[in-house]
């Protein structure tokens, strides 16, 4: 059965959303990364930390992760900063 939405990953980055780790004070320059960023297909990338195995077990009810999905976390710093490159549905 196909899915809805499916990931493109021949889709190339396009633009960061919002400010880098760095200028936001998330990262101090080495491994560090968070990062949001629109793909040339207009579906949006986010680099975060895996907190699937933490996180799974304790979904809110009507939420799931398929087996080839991560949940990741990001500073909300970042988002907040990228709410300005994020258009209105």
């Amino acid at each position: 059965m196909a899915r809805a939405w499916e990931a493109d990953p021949s889709a190339l980055f396009e633009r960061r959303l919002g400010k880098s780790a760095e200028e936001l004070g998330n990262s101090d320059g080495n491994d560090e990364c968070p990062d949001i960023w629109r793909l040339d297909n207009g579906d949006v990338a986010v680099i975060g930390r895996d907190l699937t195995a933490v996180y799974g077990p304790r979904l809110p009810q009507g939420v799931n992760l398929a087996p080839d999905e991560r949940l990741v976390v990001i500073p909300g710093n970042m988002l907040s900063a990228a709410k300005k490159d994020i258009p209105d549905a």
